[in-house]
């Protein structure tokens, strides 16, 4: 049975290239994987991850990884927007554990932190040009779509759910 609990420092790296190698595949990047990957740590494309602590833990939020064994599964992450308002971050899960049902007990475990703490909204920002399994998985949880709201993807679309 996998584990879900809060990410440990030394385990960002290894958070960081779970998140590439997915991106990698979804996005169809034609890159080497290497190479890809410090092209977008050059962009600063993860740095919010650098200090976790900073950014997530004293921002309001969390940010969880699941573990089966050794093996890092998937992450994800919530922070404080505004006032009321918290944003899922850093939700990805290898490939070879989609469907296993593990994503709906990361979104839960979140939404369920995001209501102790007070928030009333939760949004997001994700690309359903390569994301359309997300955009129902976030759909399936009630999540509206609206404007993206502070994307530097113009094919980015937002979503946002109310917490009540």
């Amino acid at each position: 049975m996998p584990s879900l609990r809060p990410i440990q420092q030394d385990e960002i790296p290894a958070a960081k290239r779970l998140i590439y190698e997915v991106a990698h595949h979804l996005f169809e990047d034609d890159q080497p994987l290497e190479e890809s990957i410090l092209r977008h740590e050059s962009e600063g494309e993860l740095a919010d991850m650098d200090n976790v602590a900073k950014n997530y833990f004293k921002n309001g939020g969390t940010f969880l990884v699941m573990h089966e064994g050794e093996e890092m599964l998937g992450t994800g992450a919530i922070h404080f927007l505004e006032e009321g308002i918290c944003e899922l971050k850093r939700f990805w899960f290898r490939l070879k554990v989609h469907r296993r049902g593990l994503g709906t007990q990361m979104m839960r475990e979140l939404l369920s932190q995001a209501r102790a703490l007070g928030y009333r909204k939760m949004r997001l920002e994700t690309a359903p040009e390569y994301q359309q399994a997300a955009v129902a998985f976030y759909h399936k949880f009630g999540f509206k779509e609206i404007p993206r709201y502070s994307s530097k993807y113009d094919d980015d679309v937002g979503m946002e759910l109310e917490l009540d």
